[in-house]
């Protein structure tokens, strides 16, 4: 699959976050990644829906918008008509995953599942037809510029391989947390073809050279046996 770099606008000047999103497309960004917190289910705050729908007037490429809230299913309809293109919901803040899931498939948008450090890949065994997205997180969520969780990694080539087995070679496998060329080598071999990055990006003074790197990082995949 071709790898998709995917901004956090996290990392970015809030205070002037259209120009934020057109420099990450002028400097070939696939998708902008927007973080959306509510101090409950993460220790921050950061925006909704209605930051959302500005930005969605201003973003050229795919909106990939994460929702670590504790009550995802009371806002679904919201980030949609905000302009989401993708709109993913943590596992861990889902009672009934797979209605969550089927209900943002049902609105027109593409439905991801966030996985935290310690969840195993196993909560994803019976939503698999209903995903579009898997984002495995490689920190725990709330906060920029945390360190990489190495551990972590063996669960990107459990979910590819449970995707592969089930005939769902094309599902994206993204990765949140730490990622800069070196930790892009890592999760792309183990089967990540999403990178999300934040302060690796807009913490740079090119951020051009910056994508470019992570694209020039990407490692073959490692073989996976799907029997």
């Amino acid at each position: 699959m071709t790898l998709v770099i995917a901004p956090s606008i996290l990392s970015a000047d809030f205070s002037r976050l259209g120009s934020e999103i057109e420099r990450a497309e002028a400097a070939s960004a696939d998708w902008i990644h927007v973080d959306v917190m509510d101090g409950h289910f993460v220790p921050n705050l950061t925006i909704g829906a209605p930051v959302v729908k500005s930005l969605s007037k201003m973003a050229k490429v795919p909106l990939d918008v994460h929702l670590m809230i504790s009550r995802p299913d009371q806002y679904l309809e919201d980030f949609a008509e905000a302009g989401s293109t993708f709109i993913t919901v943590h596992a861990e803040a889902c009672r009934h995953l797979q209605r969550t899931l089927a209900h943002i498939r049902s609105i027109g948008k593409k439905a991801g599942v966030a996985l935290n450090p310690a969840t195993p890949p196993e909560a994803l065994a019976y939503v698999i037809e209903d995903v579009d997205l898997v984002l495995i997180m490689t920190v725990n969520p709330g906060f920029g510029g945390q360190k990489f969780i190495a551990e972590v990694v063996p669960k990107i080539t459990a979910v590819r391989q449970m995707f592969d087995r089930a005939g769902k070679p094309d599902i994206h496998i993204s990765v949140d947390g730490g990622i800069n060329p070196e930790t892009a080598k890592i999760v792309t071999a183990a089967g990540a073809n999403v990178l999300v990055a934040g302060s690796s990006i807009y913490g740079s003074k090119d951020i051009g050279k910056a994508i470019a790197d992570l694209r020039g990082a990407e490692a073959p995949r490692t073989k996976i046996s799907t029997k």
